[in-house]
């Protein structure tokens, strides 16, 4: 498979799995206010509290997500050294990627994660008996 489309496809996975962080929070307050099940699922809570937990784990750790890492290399191989080779790279690299310190992202990441973590508190998953 072409560099370039390995780097386009983790990218555009890398949106998606963003997507679901930053949009599962208000999705589940959502649900919770509308009675939605979704609210109370426990696939769907504990995927998203184990998700935003590595986030904010990488990024007190210093590291840089394995997705970033892996289009880097790809792009690389493919002789690109930015965005803008393509739609899906140039769109969601805009979107993804923001020019803040590793150290306010932490900060910034650790709160929502918190925000996260007391929905549990608001909004209890049901599990089934």
């Amino acid at each position: 498979m072409d560099p370039a489309l390995k780097a386009d496809l983790i990218l555009a996975l890398h949106g998606l799995i963003v997507a679901f962080v930053v949009l599962g929070l208000p999705l589940t307050w959502l649900a919770a206010w509308r009675g939605w099940a979704l609210a109370h699922q426990p696939w769907f809570r504990l995927a998203h509290l184990g998700t935003i937990a590595f986030v904010v784990a990488q990024t007190w750790l210093g590291q840089l997500c394995p997705l970033t890492v892996w289009e880097n290399q790809w792009r690389a191989e493919a002789g690109q050294t930015g965005y803008g080779d393509s739609f899906i790279a140039h769109w969601l690299g805009r979107l993804i990627y923001v020019d803040l310190s590793l150290a306010t992202l932490a900060w910034v990441y650790s709160l929502f994660g918190l925000a996260v973590l007391a929905t549990f508190w608001w909004v209890p998953i049901r599990w089934r008996r």
